[in-house]
């Protein structure tokens, strides 16, 4: 499929004046003022790269970008967004098409969707849409923006680690018996495999006793072990090797199986003990053959999910002062960035790739507001070096065993010299050992105490629980070690609360997407997750655009009914 870049054409004249006659007296739709506002939000020329130059002309991809954001905005699936592209009067003013204009099949929408993962362009529409809003000054950099994060559950079924291995095999022989039937056959006994993976293994009941549930793994990884050897044959067709579904079955068995000799020498083949054999962490434990990125995650006690994280960072300034002219409302909270993640990445992990992100798109802010989740004194001081960006943040309290008991002596009570490399204990002590080492890929510093005198020491109790030897305190680098107590010293005041209190909208910002259904994946694997979070990130900003356009004020507080009534009386 070729794609030959060309304008959009303008609005059919007989649908513009269908919807001037309709709308006479009501609100545009959205898609209009899409139109009428932004133009060509989405040229061709930007998705070049991710089709070619030789064959059949495709749709224009422009225009498929806008019907997937707008899909997003109304909640559609492929085949009603194909038909309300052919069907809907705003859909065709904003396209460009004909009234009588069929539109396109359903099937081009997945597609376009694979074209666009594939050419890496996930990210493509929502710096298009960006750099739009920043040409009419809706946007800026050097302001204040706040992030988030929500869970981000797959499209696939949750599955045990029983279920796993019998999907595995399942998935594996379906691949290998569509691409090779009659190798197969000639090497298997059709009857039997059909007999126990006919069905999806979970769609029947699994066996209630251990020793059955025991019985079916091995059975399982039996049948797991000899699909592959016989596809890694000398007689099998080499290309058998490549299916995605059989490397996903070898991950699956190398993970979840343990392979040995017993004592006659007969090979075992047994589900791996999480004590005994220990299994992959979770960041690299498969969770499904059907979706390899998807990965089991919990936060807290009560949530626990398979699938993904996503970080939506949105512009967050102040309303202005003094009111604009004409009751035009305060614009409106524009998201900058979307991050989308496996559900294991800590959002600590995720500070500097998204300021990493807003600084390519010219977006870096003043001020970044985020919760305990997302900080660390070394990115503190990181963000302001390399981005100019100010973390407004809780940073976390010092996690000692004297700090968290609120008794004796933990690092704040120590004084530290850089300069001279020493430090001193409450009780006057200087410290007998300056060593700077890397803990956790981190620069640390521990300062050790002489033993003689922290043991003659009266406020030995206050100090460590060390039988033997003197004190150790463990201490970053001078710039993080000062930014750590800075913040923590404003962070208990009460200006810096009220301040804080600005990233609290952010909450709101994740509702009003959960509203567009960006917690359950509709596609599978991380790369079509991601360009799902995009599309709706851009119809989020086009739903805020469009209340913009239309004269909505921006509500920055719930306020009751009451309270509106009173200010409208003293007013």
């Amino acid at each position: 499929m070729s794609m030959q870049p060309t304008p959009w054409p303008e609005p059919d004249a007989q649908v513009a004046a269908a919807i001037k006659a309709i709308y006479r007296r009501r609100e545009l739709p959205l898609a209009v003022s899409v139109r009428d506002m932004l133009g060509e939000v989405f040229p061709d020329e930007g998705f070049v790269s991710a089709f070619g130059v030789r064959g059949r002309p495709g749709y224009s991809p422009g225009r498929l970008a806008l019907v997937s954001v707008l899909q997003m905005a109304e909640r559609l699936t492929d085949r009603q967004a194909a038909e309300a592209a052919g069907r809907d009067l705003s859909w065709k003013y904003a396209l460009g098409l004909a009234l009588d204009d069929p539109g396109f099949d359903h099937s081009v929408l997945p597609e376009f969707r694979a074209r666009v993962v594939n050419g890496g362009l996930e990210h493509h529409l929502l710096d298009v849409l960006l750099a739009a809003l920043m040409d009419k000054g809706l946007v800026k950099a050097g302001g204040k923006q706040r992030t988030d994060s929500t869970h981000v559950v797959s499209a696939v079924r949750d599955l045990n680690r029983l279920e796993l291995a019998g999907e595995s095999v399942r998935a594996a022989l379906e691949a290998v018996v569509a691409a090779a039937p009659d190798w197969f056959a000639a090497v298997f006994d059709v009857a039997g495999w059909s007999a126990r993976y006919g069905r999806r293994i979970d769609s029947w009941r699994l066996p209630a006793s251990q020793a059955k549930r025991d019985q079916l793994a091995g059975d399982y990884g039996g049948d797991g072990f000899a699909l592959v050897r016989a596809v890694y044959s000398a007689s099998a067709p080499v290309w058998l090797r490549e299916l995605p579904a059989v490397q996903v079955l070898r991950t699956v068995l190398l993970q979840n199986y343990y392979v040995h000799q017993d004592k006659t020498g007969k090979q075992v083949i047994r589900r791996r003990d999480a004590q005994k054999d220990g299994i992959p962490p979770a960041p690299s434990r498969i969770t499904s053959p059907y979706d390899r990125d998807a990965r089991w995650a919990a936060k807290g006690e009560e949530l626990f999910w398979c699938g993904y994280k996503v970080h939506i960072t949105e512009t967050c300034d102040d309303a202005a002062q003094p009111e604009p002219a004409a009751g035009q409302p305060d614009p409106p909270n524009v998201i900058t960035n979307v991050a989308t993640t496996d559900a294991t990445v800590p959002d600590v992990a995720m500070t500097a790739p998204i300021h990493g992100m807003l600084a390519e798109r010219g977006l870096a802010p003043g001020e970044h507001y985020l919760d305990s989740g997302y900080p660390s004194a070394a990115l503190v001081v990181s963000s302001m070096v390399e981005h100019g960006i100010e973390l407004v943040t809780p940073l976390l309290a010092d996690t000692s065993a004297q700090a968290k008991a609120a008794a004796g002596y933990d690092r704040s009570a120590f004084a530290f010299d850089f300069q001279t490399r020493t430090a001193t204990c409450p009780q006057g002590q200087i410290s007998s050992a300056w060593t700077p080492c890397i803990q956790d890929g981190t620069a640390k510093i521990v300062v050790t105490f002489p033993a003689i005198g922290c043991i003659r020491c009266p406020a030995r109790q206050l100090c460590t629980r060390r039988k033997k030897g003197g004190r150790q305190v463990t201490v970053p680098p001078r710039e993080i070690h000062q930014a750590q107590l800075k913040a923590r010293a404003e962070q208990a005041t009460g200006a810096w609360q009220v301040r804080y209190a600005r990233r609290a909208g952010a909450e709101g910002t994740i509702n009003q997407a959960l509203d567009l259904g960006i917690r359950r994946a509709r596609y599978r694997g991380i790369d079509k997750t991601r360009l799902q979070h995009v599309l709706t990130a851009c119809a989020l900003n086009l739903i805020r655009l469009n209340a913009y356009w239309n004269g909505h004020p921006l509500d920055r507080t719930r306020t009751s009914h009451i309270s509106r009534l009173t200010v409208d009386l003293a007013a």
